[in-house]
């Protein structure tokens, strides 16, 4: 049976009641309007006097355990800022009184997403270059920061075992409302019998991939990493899994081309003429992290896995009615 619930908009004037004790202006001069991108986290862009800020807070209906934290988006926004390139936070609130949810606020960071076309800047020969090795220079950036002397905490151990029974125990809870993949079950089973040994701890992002980032219109530089709800301290290669597993290599045929929908190409954009490969971007990392990697195919494997949980989850969602993005 569907649980589809009834979406309420934010109240300008409770919002902006709230930001006025803590942000200078008028708490009447207040904008909210939806941005409706991503298929996770709700996003507003929020205007209160001359401030430009985006709001995130988690979607409607059930969720599942430790989905949807924008309390640890913040988190790690607010411990990095100033040390990678994150955007500016301004505001947590775990206070559900004031839009029916926690939330947070950041400043808004104008660029470009590569969604459905080309970021402007990097829509040539050197700039598509340009892009594999900003996206590689920013994540490199992140395994660099000292993680200890920062505001975050974290376990630097067992990060792989525990990241498999999260999301075994997340695919188990999904499947009982949505459906049964046998190849899921077996895919788990192999990834527990074949860890990798234990690499070293750094920040890792969680989501690290194409349409997470923002790049300058005017230069093909990443200006700011987004969407750190998955972020947690662990083994860095999982972040570089994570991204060669939305990376389609140049020549690379289309996985179920008419099964894609609009606004989900990332694979095929980065599959296009002037991208440089799975084999480049891995050696670029090596070198300007001074780490050679290792197992890669069991970290892209493990990043197919909880990718088919997440969509699972997100399936599961738009069986209730409750889906952020209709796509």
């Amino acid at each position: 049976m569907s649980r589809k619930l009834q979406r309420k908009d934010i109240n300008p004037r409770v919002l902006g009641d709230y930001l006025s004790h803590f942000l200078p202006g008028s708490a009447e001069n207040i904008s909210i309007r939806s941005h409706v991108a991503g298929a996770s986290n709700l996003t507003y862009l929020v205007s209160f006097n001359d401030m430009e800020m985006v709001l995130r807070r988690p979607p409607f209906g059930d969720l599942l355990p430790t989905a949807h934290d924008v309390l640890r988006e913040y988190r790690f926004i607010d411990a990095l800022y100033g040390l990678v390139r994150v955007p500016e936070p301004v505001h947590a609130c775990d206070d559900t009184s004031i839009i029916g949810a926690p939330f947070y606020l950041m400043r808004r960071v104008d660029g470009e997403i590569m969604r459905e076309v080309i970021p402007t800047s990097c829509d040539s020969q050197a700039g598509r270059i340009a892009f594999g090795e900003e996206m590689i220079n920013a994540l490199v950036e992140l395994h660099s920061v000292d993680w200890q002397s920062t505001k975050l905490k974290g376990r630097p151990n067992g990060y792989l075992s525990r990241q498999l029974r999260r999301w075994s125990e997340q695919w188990a809870l999904t499947r009982s409302t949505a459906r049964s993949l046998d190849g899921l079950d077996k895919a788990a089973v192999w990834l527990n019998e074949h860890l990798p040994p234990e690499n070293i701890s750094t920040v890792v992002h969680g989501d690290y991939k194409p349409d997470n980032v923002v790049f300058s219109s005017s230069r093909p530089e990443l200006i700011a990493v987004l969407d750190w709800e998955m972020a947690t301290i662990g083994d860095p290669f999982a972040d570089v899994g994570w991204l060669l597993s939305y990376w389609g290599d140049p020549g690379d045929p289309l996985p179920f081309p008419d099964y894609i929908p609009s606004g989900y190409p990332i694979p095929r954009i980065t599959a296009e003429e002037g991208f440089v490969d799975h084999e480049t971007l891995i050696a670029m990392y090596e070198k300007k992290s001074g780490r050679s990697i290792q197992n890669i195919d069991y970290y892209m494997a493990f990043s197919v896995f909880k990718l088919a949980v997440i969509l699972e989850g997100l399936y599961m969602q738009y069986l209730d009615q409750t889906a952020v993005n209709p796509k």
